[in-house]
């Protein structure tokens, strides 16, 4: 997709669709594990460690799994109970460390409140942070290394990249500085020669910084926060949030056009929506959706990073997917 020149909004944005990405990955990841296996590897291994009974946690780390197991990754969760202390965890990913039989370890946050995860993820084996989130792996990636670079962001940039989305020489403004997704994200497109801005709680003028991105990533975590009037013609949307509606009013305010969702409000008493006002996607000349878009490259990508370690850690050839 090249940059629109003239700004006008097109007829029809495209649906960059993350559904569709993250089975081609998928299905990338399930034939580099073959390979790796036939040439005399051992099938990578991905654990995680849930401590507590977190439901949203509970789902995360099961799809995980159920996807590793899928691509012939041996998957694995240690379930923790809510009151492990600190020495424990530290304790318990010192043992996964130790374990060569485990390539990938990913703690899934949040912790309980007395729990500190900065150095639970500090502990956690360079070689083995398929995460991106220790120290070592975030100076790597700034410095332009080789490195394992959290999942969400690097889906994005593979949603982007599958889909003929022009990053060079683009205006990107991303909403959102975490270290999760704003910062690693800014990081992969400044490699790509993007020009990046970043904005957050306490920008001026947010809308107008807004309407002269060409690349526009919504990261707040503010239901339907971005509105037209943040949105020039022919943007492309990156709606990172994924936010959960319990309000039939306000289903109704955002989606006036779409009975389905009202419908899967009936259903199950909420309807998922992202950062950005879905009414202000008819602006866009391509963006992301909720759900579908920029959730399923997130689990995608952490295989992606397993069978790298995995590669890495058993000394074979780098995988076909390597320069991601």
């Amino acid at each position: 997709m090249t940059r629109p020149t003239d700004r006008e909004t097109p007829s029809e944005p495209r649906i960059l669709d993350g559904r569709r990405a993250a089975a081609e990955i998928r299905a990338e990841v399930a034939d580099d594990v073959r390979q790796l296996v036939a040439a005399g590897g051992r099938p990578p291994g991905l654990t995680a460690v849930l401590v507590g009974d977190d439901p949203a946690s509970q789902v995360y780390v099961g799809s995980k799994t159920r996807a590793s197991e899928e691509a012939g990754i041996v998957g694995a969760v240690l379930r923790l109970p809510s009151e492990t202390t600190q020495v424990e965890l530290l304790a318990t990913v010192d043992g996964l460390n130790a374990d060569d039989a485990v390539d990938g370890i990913l703690v899934q946050l949040p912790l309980p409140g007395h729990l500190d995860s900065s150095r639970v993820l500090e502990r956690i084996d360079p070689a083995k942070d398929v995460d991106g989130f220790h120290p070592v792996s975030v100076g790597r990636l700034w410095l332009d290394r080789e490195t394992f670079v959290p999942a969400t962001p690097s889906g994005i940039v593979e949603l982007l990249e599958r889909n003929g989305v022009e990053i060079e020489g683009r205006r990107a403004v991303i909403v959102g500085r975490s270290h999760l997704v704003g910062k690693p994200l800014a990081a992969l497109l400044l490699r790509r020669n993007a020009t990046v801005t970043f904005a957050h709680s306490r920008t001026q003028d947010l809308k107008e910084l807004c309407r002269g991105a060409e690349l526009l990533v919504a990261a707040i975590g503010r239901p339907a926060f971005f509105g037209e009037e943040h949105v020039a013609p022919g943007t492309v949307v990156v709606d990172v949030g994924i936010n959960r509606l319990e309000d039939r009013a306000e289903v109704e305010r955002l989606f006036p056009d779409r009975p389905e969702r009202l419908e899967t409000f009936e259903r199950r008493g909420s309807v998922l929506v992202g950062d950005v006002d879905p009414r202000a996607f008819a602006r866009a000349a391509a963006y992301t959706p909720v759900p579908g878009g920029v959730g399923p490259l997130t689990v995608a990508c952490l295989l992606v990073n397993t069978v790298r370690a995995a590669r890495r850690r058993q000394g074979t050839a780098a995988a076909p997917g390597e320069s991601r």
